[in-house]
């Protein structure tokens, strides 16, 4: 076993590489996928997010192109987000730093003039999201012939957008003869599916039993009865401030996001937080990001888009505003916080309707997350009419999920008038049955 960089025979500009970006001892999936990788295997890693996963598959891949060669990629690296293929590139960059290669990211929501001209110029190694990848290949602008490594990451989130058609597309215009990885948080029937289809005798790597949240995340959670008193929880939780470093805040939708961005606004000003969802141009994107690295804001309020590709060492707290209805998205979420083995903290708030969704995280990764009681200084509001009638809604359509045979809380509600409704309709139809069959209906009486 690796115990440290210089064990897995790396040459002097990666092991300078390493160094200067700060890492002293390689992490468990490191010491376990390197080798292989190196040796040329096929491998499938289950490891989630801030494990150090990056650089093991992007390690070996520099030590096998060395340095830059004829004008076509030899290395392809598929994400599924924008973000997550930014943060790639970046670290490709990092670990690459003493050598010559050439490193193009491809990606949608910018226009792909640009980064055509960039693969013109000669690439080794692209990153892509599977869209624009296929996009800017049947444009007739990628050659991929050359291509010895293809790397999937985060699959299990390909899976969940979609990407299964585009990822099939590309597995038909890649050499046959090639290595491949394929890494993801969690194992689905739909990533086994993929594997099956992508993989030449894995070896698989499975750092934490699938889907557990990293050791050093202390999980919480808060049972709380309405938006507003969300809103009056994370107020309190913000009064401490000395805690609290870097925070990221996940919402559901992009109006819960923008509902908290203007509260947090209005407390801390706008040059403290920044906001982050689909809706948000792609340059707006990037600046939010890097405003957060860089330690210009304080607050991100992101929603699930964001929650891969948030690479930021230092995030002491993630508040899940909302519970995430893709529950597998809460083992992503919560990996921004505690990663390369700091300490971090990941507080959720759960209303009674998220309650059903809470229960299968615990199942998932195999934890009960501890319950705390709301602090005495946050006012419980009054759940409005309105949303107490969502809540009744969502809760009868999740026991109607798990029970198909039940009826519903607003059942019994509608019968009144609905059943008088389908009485009369029933009464016609039998009406018209019963006609006799010589006359049509509605046809009218021979005189």
């Amino acid at each position: 076993m690796a115990a440290t960089f210089e064990d897995f025979k790396f040459n002097r500009q990666i092991l300078n590489a390493i160094a200067d970006a700060g890492y002293t001892e390689p992490t468990p999936v490191q010491i376990k996928a390197i080798p292989p990788i190196t040796s040329g295997q096929d491998v499938m890693g289950i490891a989630q997010t801030g494990t150090g996963k990056t650089a093991a598959y992007v390690l070996p891949i520099v030590m096998r192109l060395k340095y830059a060669q004829g004008e076509h990629a030899r290395a392809l690296i598929l994400a599924p987000t924008r973000e997550l293929a930014m943060q790639i590139e970046e670290n490709v960059k990092i670990y690459a730093k003493y050598t010559d290669l050439r490193i193009v990211s491809v990606y949608g929501g910018l226009g792909p003039k640009t980064q055509i001209e960039s693969i013109k110029k000669g690439v080794d190694i692209i990153v892509a999201t599977p869209g624009r990848f296929m996009d800017i290949y049947l444009a007739g602008h990628i050659i991929t012939k050359p291509l010895q490594v293809l790397v999937l990451d985060e699959a299990d989130k390909m899976m969940d957008m979609g990407f299964m058609p585009q990822i099939n597309r590309i597995l038909e215009v890649v050499p046959v003869k090639r290595q491949n990885l394929l890494f993801s948080a969690t194992m689905s029937d739909k990533v086994h599916e993929l594997s099956a289809n992508f993989l030449e005798f894995p070896t698989v790597i499975e750092v934490t039993p699938q889907a557990t949240p990293a050791q050093t995340v202390e999980q919480k959670v808060y049972h709380v009865p309405n938006m507003k008193t969300k809103i009056n929880l994370l107020r309190e939780l913000l009064k401490d401030e000395g805690d609290i470093t870097k925070l990221i805040v996940f919402c559901k939708t992009r109006t819960a996001a923008e509902d908290v961005y203007k509260f947090l606004t209005r407390k801390f000003g706008e040059e403290a937080v920044r906001v982050l969802h689909a809706n948000k141009g792609q340059n707006t994107r990037i600046n939010s990001m890097n405003a957060f690295k860089n330690d210009e804001v304080k607050i991100l309020v992101a929603t699930d888009v964001a929650s891969r590709g948030i690479d930021v060492s230092d995030v002491s707290h993630v508040i899940n505003f909302d519970v995430p209805v893709v529950i597998e998205d809460y083992v992503h979420r919560i990996g921004r916080t505690g990663r390369a083995l700091q300490a971090g903290v990941a507080i959720t708030f759960c209303n009674p309707a998220e309650e059903y969704y809470l229960n299968k995280i615990q199942k998932l990764i195999r934890q009960t997350i501890p319950v705390f009681n709301i602090p005495d200084g946050v006012f419980v509001e009054e759940t409005a009419f309105e949303e107490r009638q969502d809540l009744a809604r969502e809760i009868d359509l999740q026991k109607r999920k798990e029970n198909p045979d039940f009826k519903g809380a607003f059942h019994e509600k509608k019968t009144a008038t609905q059943r008088k409704k389908f009485d009369a309709e029933k009464a016609k139809r039998v009406g018209h049955v019963g006609q006799p069959k010589g006359r049509a209906r509605g046809a009218k009486k021979r005189r």
